[in-house]
C-alpha cells in the first residue's frame, strides 16, 4: 500500500497540539453492546485521526543519546490495556505496565531492564470522551498489595515467575534493596517484588473491582475499587496467595510475552486470558512458533479450558482480547514495526505492518484441556497435552505445520478479520494494545506510547518517536465495524 502523507500530517499536528493534563449469556450471537444516546453523540463527533490522551511528565533530567537534550519521561504509558467502564457510556479505563523500561542486556549483573523510575507504581486510569471529541482522566487507581502498600513494576523473584531480569537504573546501576548502601548478595541484594506486576491486560467488573493480568507470572491479579489486591490466580502450586490456578505449562511464559489480554464473560463468572506469543514449551528452540495459547478459568470454581490461537505469522503478538458474548471475542494481532520508522527512522518504515482485529469463537477450537490420554496423546503434569513425548509448539516446529495438531484432532479457534488499522487510519505507532467495545458500530483502539521512552540497543535511553518531528503518546482512535451479526 501507499503513504497517506496528508494523514499523517493530520497525525502529527494532532499529537503537536495535545497539551499535558492530569495524573449468563450462552447465546453467541448475542453481543455485548450499547446503544445510548451519549455513545452515539461522541462516536459521531470524534475526530477521525484520533486524539492523543493527557499525560504528565514523571521526569525530564536525562539526556537523550541520540539528540545530546534532555528529553521527557511520561506517564502516559495508559496503553497496556483498556476495557469499558460498566457505569458509564462515554468512560473507560486504561492501565499502564510496570512502568518507564528499555532494555538492557550489557549490565555488570546480568541481562535485565533500565528503570529509570525505579519505585513506580502500575495504575489504572479511568478517562471521559466529551460530546466534542475531548479526553480527560478522571481518576487514577494505583495498584497495592492486600495490605494497602503500593506495589511496584519491579521482577518477580524465580519461585514465582521470575526469568533473570535484573533491574537497573537509569544510571546503569542495578536497582538494590538499599539504594544508599553498595551492592552484596546477602546483605544488600538485587530488588525484586513478589508482589510487583507488569500489568497488560484488564477487566473492570460491575462491583468496581477490577482484573489485571501480566506478562510476569503469569498473573490474573483480582483488586478491590481501591486498587488493593484481594485475589490471585498463577500456575504456581506454591504460592500461598493464590485461589485457582492456571495450568502449570503457563509458567513457561516467554519474558516480555506473557498474559497480554484480559477479559471476562458478560455474566463476569469466566476469566479469559491470551498469551502475548508461543511459550518456550519447553526451551527458546520454539519461541518463534504461531501457536499461541487462550486460557479460561471460572473464578468461583477454578475449572480452566485451554485452547489455541493460530498467529497470521510467527513472533507476532497478540495484544489484547475483548468479550463479545460468552464464546466470542475480539483480539488484536501485531507486529512490532512501525508504518513510518518509529525511532529508526524512514529507513525502517514498513508500509506492511500489520495492526489487525479479529473476531474468534471459542465454540470453535478443540479444549485441549478436555482431550483424554490415548496413544501418543498424553496431558503431562508440567507441559500439558503432549504428542509422542513433544508439547505442541515441538510438534508444530518439527512438523513446519499444524498437520499433526489437526490430524488428532487438535484445531485453533476460527477468526475472521474486522479491522486493519494501517488501511483504515494509517496507524502510524508499533504496538496497539487496547480495544473498547463502544457499541455494534463502533470499536475504540488505543496504543502503548511506552512512557515515551525508548532506548538504543546498547540499552542508552532516549526518546520514543514515531518520526522526527512526532513524539509517541497513547492516542485513542475510534473506528467504524460491524459486530452485530455473528460470524
Amino acid at each position: 500500500m501507499t503513504f497517506n502523507k496528508s494523514l499523517l500530517a493530520t497525525v502529527i499536528t494532532s499529537i503537536a497540539l495535545t497539551g499535558c493534563g492530569g495524573d449468563s449469556s450462552n447465546n453467541n450471537s448475542s453481543v455485548v453492546v450499547d446503544e445510548s444516546p451519549v455513545a452515539e453523540a461522541f462516536t459521531d463527533n470524534f475526530p477521525a485521526d484520533g486524539v492523543v490522551l493527557p499525560y504528565s511528565v514523571l521526569r525530564a533530567d536525562l539526556v537523550d543519546v541520540s539528540t545530546a537534550l534532555p528529553f521527557e519521561i511520561r506517564n502516559g504509558g495508559f496503553g497496556s490495556a483498556m476495557t469499558k467502564d460498566p457505569v458509564s457510556d462515554n468512560r473507560f479505563y486504561a492501565l499502564t505496565d510496570r512502568g518507564p523500561n528499555a532494555t538492557f542486556n550489557t549490565g555488570s549483573y546480568g541481562k535485565g531492564k533500565k528503570f529509570p523510575t525505579p519505585d513506580y507504581t502500575p495504575r489504572i486510569g479511568l478517562f471521559e470522551v466529551s460530546t466534542s471529541g475531548e479526553i480527560s482522566l478522571v481518576k487514577t487507581v494505583l495498584l497495592k498489595r492486600p495490605d494497602g502498600t503500593l506495589i511496584t513494576g519491579l521482577p518477580n523473584t524465580s519461585a514465582l515467575g521470575g526469568t533473570g531480569e535484573t533491574p537497573y537504573n537509569a544510571d546503569g546501576s542495578p536497582v538494590l534493596v538499599d539504594g544508599s548502601k553498595p551492592y552484596d548478595e546477602t546483605t544488600n541484594p538485587v530488588k525484586l517484588d513478589d508482589y510487583g506486576l507488569d500489568p497488560e491486560g484488564l477487566v473492570a467488573l460491575k462491583d468496581g473491582s477490577f482484573w489485571v493480568s501480566d506478562e510476569y507470572g503469569p498473573h490474573m491479579v483480582h483488586f478491590d475499587a481501591e486498587g488493593k489486591e484481594i485475589d490471585r490466580i498463577n500456575a504456581f502450586a506454591s504460592d500461598t496467595r493464590v485461589t485457582h490456578h492456571l495450568p502449570a505449562e503457563f509458567a513457561y511464559r516467554r519474558a516480555n510475552r506473557g498474559m497480554e489480554g484480559l477479559a471476562i464473560t458478560p455474566d463476569e463468572k469466566t476469566l479469559v486470558g491470551i498469551m502475548q506469543s508461543t511459550m518456550q514449551l519447553p526451551n527458546k528452540s520454539v519461541q518463534n512458533m504461531d501457536l499461541t495459547r487462550i486460557v479460561t478459568v471460572n473464578v468461583e470454581d477454578g475449572a480452566v479450558h485451554q485452547y489455541l490461537y493460530k498467529q497470521e505469522k510467527g513472533a507476532n503478538s497478540n495484544s489484547e482480547i475483548a468479550a463479545l458474548s460468552a464464546t466470542e471475542f475480539l483480539v488484536i494481532e501485531r507486529d512490532g514495526s512501525f508504518l513510518y520508522g518509529g525511532p529508526d527512522g524512514t529507513e525502517a518504515a514498513n508500509p506492511s505492518a500489520m495492526k489487525h482485529v479479529y473476531r474468534i469463537d471459542l465454540s470453535t477450537g478443540t479444549d485441549i484441556e478436555s482431550i483424554t490420554a490415548s496413544g501418543d496423546l498424553v496431558q503431562d503434569e508440567d507441559l500439558g497435552l503432549t504428542i509422542a513425548g513433544n508439547t505442541l509448539e515441538q510438534q508444530v516446529l518439527a512438523d513446519g505445520d499444524w498437520s499433526t495438531l489437526s490430524s488428532n484432532n487438535i484445531v485453533p479457534v476460527e477468526k475472521s478479520l474486522v479491522v486493519d488499522m494501517v488501511a483504515e487510519v494509517n496507524y502510524a505507532h508499533d504496538k496497539m494494545e487496547g480495544l473498547w467495545v463502544i457499541n455494534d458500530k463502533y470499536l475504540g483502539v488505543l496504543n502503548d506510547d511506552d512512557f515515551a521512552t525508548w532506548s538504543t540497543a546498547d540499552g542508552d535511553l532516549e526518546q520514543k518517536m514515531l518520526d522526527t518531528n512526532t513524539i509517541d503518546g497513547n492516542h485513542l482512535y475510534i473506528v467504524p465495524v460491524d459486530l452485530s451479526v455473528a460470524q
